[in-house]
């Protein structure tokens, strides 16, 4: 099949869990035989190879808005891709529903992952919810399909809209680094470190997990990885804290994440909204215990193998978590496994690949039957 990615950032894969999933995703269909095209705006990829782990990248432009960035790269990449001789368009963000039609006047077939609910964003003003919410109803219309990567958002859009979309869950596969230059560069130990890895937006509740550790009294460290733009004053009360034992390393990715992400004593996923976040379940790969923000969509990630603190309480109920972690180490130790073999069961790479190839041969296969 020809199959195009659109619909995010781009690869290699630099920022978030969309530009992860389509570098995990296209280059196993590579490894499959099929032949992948991934759309990339100019100004987050430096890479500018014509290739990228066996997939044809397309670079086009965008403009440089916090509320334009998206839909216009989007509606562009879509023009583009009308005109290729691709099979399959598959796009993310249930934002970009609005121009989901237009590779489908060309022949193509358009799925479209929706991700979480992002009206519930702090960022977004008023009109911009009242958009995304639209577009959550135009996202059960003009794509061919629909897709979820969570049951919780599986079952708002079965309750809301009377529609049933197909559930392909979110992949985690992630080797462990040994101990080496980036704990030396922050100062960490192994497991002495409490974790959390996301963008510095208020709804991702960051500030739970910074104000729970300077109300405790222990020389473990907390670090804070990740950045964001558009949120400078959130980061900067974030920052005032006057516990040194708190560290902000900025944006961190490849080996530098990876090496982070191998050595905390428990990893905090204090996120307030969104569908399944990659962190958490690259956290659980790695064998970590895990605390989450006590959403339905981060309880239906951990399952039992994870811990949870209520968000509505905040900072006091994270605090109570971790005084208890660090009271139990043999709790960790019981839950670092329990992690692993969750991920190992559910959430695969090999399985969402699978699962994304059978959804695209059927809806060809579909088409062709119902042409004869």
């Amino acid at each position: 099949m020809k199959i195009a990615l659109l619909g995010t950032r781009g690869i290699p894969a630099s920022y978030s869990g969309f530009e992860t999933c389509v570098e995990e995703l296209g280059s196993r269909l590579v490894a499959q035989g099929h032949q992948v095209t991934v759309y990339c705006r100019a100004h987050h990829i430096p890479y500018r190879e014509p290739t990228y782990k066996g997939m044809r990248l397309i670079i086009l432009p965008t403009v440089r808005n916090k509320y334009l960035d998206t839909i216009f790269h989007t509606f562009l990449s879509s023009l583009h891709a009308f005109f290729q001789p691709y099979d399959i368009v598959l796009m993310f963000i249930s934002g970009n529903s609005l121009v989901s039609f237009i590779p489908r006047l060309s022949g193509k077939k358009v799925v479209l992952n929706v991700d979480g609910l992002d009206w519930k964003r702090q960022k977004w003003p008023s009109l911009a919810k009242k958009y995304i919410q639209w577009a959550e109803f135009l996202a059960t219309k003009l794509p061919n399909v629909m897709v979820t990567d969570s049951r919780v958002i599986q079952e708002y859009y079965r309750q809301k809209y009377g529609h049933n979309a197909p559930y392909i869950p979110y992949g985690s596969e992630v080797q462990s680094l040994p101990p080496g230059q980036y704990l030396l560069r922050f100062g960490l130990q192994p497991r002495r470190y409490f974790l959390f890895v996301g963008r510095l937006v208020p709804e991702n509740c960051a500030h739970h997990l910074v104000e729970a550790f300077s109300g405790m009294n222990t020389d473990f460290k907390c670090v804070i990885v990740g950045d964001a733009p558009y949120a400078e004053d959130y980061i900067r009360g974030l920052k005032a804290t006057t516990n040194p034992n708190v560290i902000f390393t900025g944006y961190l990715f490849g080996e530098g994440y990876r090496e982070l992400g191998s050595w905390p004593y428990a990893f905090i996923e204090t996120s307030g909204v969104g569908g399944t976040h990659p962190a958490l379940l690259e956290a659980m790969a790695l064998g970590n215990c895990v605390v989450a923000h006590n959403t339905p969509e981060n309880l239906e990630t951990i399952g039992d193998a994870g811990l949870a603190y209520d968000g509505a309480v905040g900072a006091a109920s994270l605090r109570q978590v971790l005084q208890r972690l660090l009271a139990e180490p043999t709790l960790v130790e019981e839950y670092r496994a329990k992690a692993r073999a969750r991920v190992q069961a559910y959430y695969t790479w090999e399985a969402v690949t699978n699962a994304y190839e059978n959804l695209f041969r059927n809806l060809l296969a579909r088409d062709r039957h119902s042409s004869t």
